[in-house]
């Protein structure tokens, strides 16, 4: 009898033991399991789910300006690192750039045509995403033209025959003005500068001059397709512009001037019967600021050449603005 219970518990402990071998090999080979109990090795990123763009770039830039950019991932990333790359117009191969290791790239407006990337690399230097390029677009001409002839109609001389009618379209997109500027002393260089240019006024003068011009309460203007949206004092108008031809005005100096003119028929409360254009151009062009008069009398709109509030694109800040100024 106790030969007989020693054999049964023998073999009950060895079908335990074989039980037990079965399930831990189970659990060694279940991928589920495996996956908790690592779970802090998995990647904490995926590449290919990692997207880069990039920021702050201008719709053109002047020679010598700051070139000012950031790349955004839409994923954070532990310990990431990044490089910028330039491709000279012209050639296939991207360099990289020097001294730019962070998502923010600074240089210099030196060429124009120049595309620039940024590339998102790991801690083990594995590239993770890399964005599409930009385009460096440098216009010191302001997009009226670098022949003597464009320069002089910018100037205001110019014949009646090189006029051209002009869409809304060319004035469209989000816009600023710049007189805020003017009162908390971001544009006293520019008034310095024009001092030092033409002693004909002091910079203080100049100051009061383009204070009396750039007054306004309308602080932004939205242009898409035939719709004008007036910001004012916290308050929203809107109404639909068409083409009503355009003036040309003669000035004291011997220059003369073009005025765009777009009517408002459809009587919304708060929006001028008529808006008029001063851009420096005659024909067809996208503005990069802008001289606009509002009113109900358009002959009286004419005749006003004391106040001229000016816009330029909302999405430049007041160093921006300075630059653009600076270049004229």
């Amino acid at each position: 009898m106790k030969r007989s219970f020693r054999r049964w518990l023998g073999m009950l402990v060895l079908i335990l033991l074989l039980v037990g071998c079965q399930e831990s090999m189970s659990t060694e080979n279940d991928p589920v399991n495996s996956m908790e109990e690592v779970g802090s090795q998995a990647p904490k990123e995926d590449a290919e789910d990692i997207n880069v763009t990039i920021e702050g770039l201008d719709d053109h830039y002047h020679t010598g300006s700051a070139i000012q950019l950031t790349a955004i991932s839409n994923k954070e990333v532990e310990h990431p690192h990044w490089h910028w790359y330039t491709l000279e117009p012209g050639s296939n191969e991207w360099e990289i750039v020097e001294d730019q290791a962070t998502k923010n790239y600074d240089g210099v407006a030196m060429t124009d045509g120049i595309q620039l990337k940024a590339v998102l690399y790991s801690e083990n230097h594995d590239v993770l995403a890399e964005s599409d390029s930009v385009t460096i677009t440098i216009d010191d001409h302001h997009g009226h033209g670098h022949d003597e002839e464009a320069q002089k109609s910018y100037a205001g001389y110019f014949e009646d025959g090189q006029i051209q009618d002009r869409p809304l379209s060319d004035w469209e997109g989000d816009w600023q003005s710049v007189y805020p500027y003017l009162l908390d002393g971001t544009l006293d260089e520019v008034f310095a500068h024009k001092a030092g240019e033409n002693d004909s006024k002091t910079a203080e003068e100049y100051k009061e001059y383009y204070d009396i011009g750039y007054q306004t309460e309308v602080d932004r203007i939205v242009i898409k397709d035939n719709m004008v949206t007036f910001y004012e004092n916290g308050k929203r108008y809107s109404g639909e512009f068409t083409y009503d031809g355009y003036e040309i005005l003669e000035y004291e100096a011997g220059n003369r001037g073009v005025r765009y003119i777009f009517k408002h028929d459809d009587g919304v409360a708060g929006v001028p019967t008529y808006i008029q254009f001063s851009d420096h151009s005659i024909y067809p062009t996208d503005a990069h600021h802008f001289h606009l008069y509002w009113g109900d009398d358009r002959q009286a709109l004419l005749e006003e050449v004391e106040n001229w509030p000016t816009y330029y694109p909302s999405e430049l800040d007041g160093e921006g603005i300075v630059t653009e100024m600076l270049a004229h």
